[in-house]
């Protein structure tokens, strides 16, 4: 018996258990999984097969990494084969300075690469205590950059041009950030033709549940993922015992531990208590930093007790 002739494909959209595929040729249509289970994420390359006008997957092809959260309820998936997440906050309304760190921590865990971007610079007073809030993490390394979007539109539009260009990169922000509004001024009309996509499909019946591939360029060697906004950012899949090393700020002190398997949170002779207090030190890690750190260990752990 013939085997079935399968195409190559990218999931760039997710309705559900239908998903948006896009060929060798950029054409894009409608595939179904095959079988009960939906396990395909946007971002994933898949092996399908045409049947009339639709298609099923077949196959998902292994992946490089998945950014994605997780609750006591349910695995919410983001994304798959990312280079990068771009983390878009604004001066205001206020974000939240653990949903932040859960991301990272999540990014960190799939080695991709985070970029922190803080929105509303043209608010001045609260944008400047923002930016200062987030000197720790300029001084962990992370790429933090300033916008105002809507009002800088093209000197905007230059700076993330030059970080994303090349690359696979998920925007990620709560609602309120500007997270629309950098989609349009990166690519003009996108999410007006997704929501005509998603009312075409069954009457809206299959409204989009999860991240949106668009192309940047022609060549497609720039591609942006706009991702649904969240409320929480569960992180049930770490393992406590390695929260740390998911922190670049503590990750350096682990080493002056005393006990190999030290929780950094009573031990005698640990390097990270000892950086927290020594306070005025380059690299100290700051009280705020560490709470974060010792909140979620805490309930990392107490999950893993049932």
């Amino acid at each position: 018996m013939p085997q079935p002739h399968l195409q190559t494909g990218l999931i760039v959209a997710n309705y559900g258990r239908h998903f948006l595929v896009e060929d060798a040729s950029g054409e894009r249509r409608i595939c179904h999984s095959r079988g009960k289970k939906s396990q395909g994420v946007v971002g994933d390359r898949v092996l399908w097969q045409a049947s009339q006008d639709e298609g099923t997957i077949e196959k998902i092809e292994p992946r490089r990494n998945l950014f994605y959260r997780q609750d006591e309820v349910r695995t919410k998936s983001f994304a798959a084969n990312l280079d990068q997440v771009l983390i878009l906050i604004a001066a205001e309304p206020e974000f939240s300075s653990s949903q932040l760190s859960r991301a990272l921590i999540a990014a960190e865990e799939q080695h991709i690469t985070p970029i922190i971007a803080l929105n509303k610079s043209d608010l001045t007073t609260p944008f400047a205590r923002a930016w200062d809030w987030l000197a720790p993490y300029r001084q962990m390394g992370y790429d933090v950059i300033p916008l105002a979007m809507g009002k800088n539109t093209e000197a905007d539009r230059a700076t993330l041009l030059q970080r994303l260009t090349g690359k696979t990169t998920l925007v990620l922000g709560p609602s309120g950030a500007g997270k629309s509004t950098l989609i349009n001024c990166l690519i003009p009309g996108a999410l007006a033709q997704t929501g005509e996509l998603s009312q075409a499909l069954s009457s809206g019946k299959h409204t989009t549940t999860s991240t949106t591939w668009y192309w940047l360029d022609a060549t497609k060697t720039t591609a942006l993922l706009d991702s649904p906004g969240f409320q929480e950012f569960g992180l049930n899949h770490i393992d406590p015992a390695q929260l740390a090393a998911y922190m670049p700020d503590l990750k350096p002190h682990v080493a002056q531990c005393k006990f190999y398997n030290c929780s950094h949170l009573h031990e005698p002779g640990c390097g990270v208590m000892a950086s927290v207090k020594s306070g005025s030190s380059p690299d100290a890690i700051s009280a705020n930093r560490y709470k974060i750190y010792s909140d979620l260990y805490a309930e990392l752990k107490q999950i893993r007790r049932y």
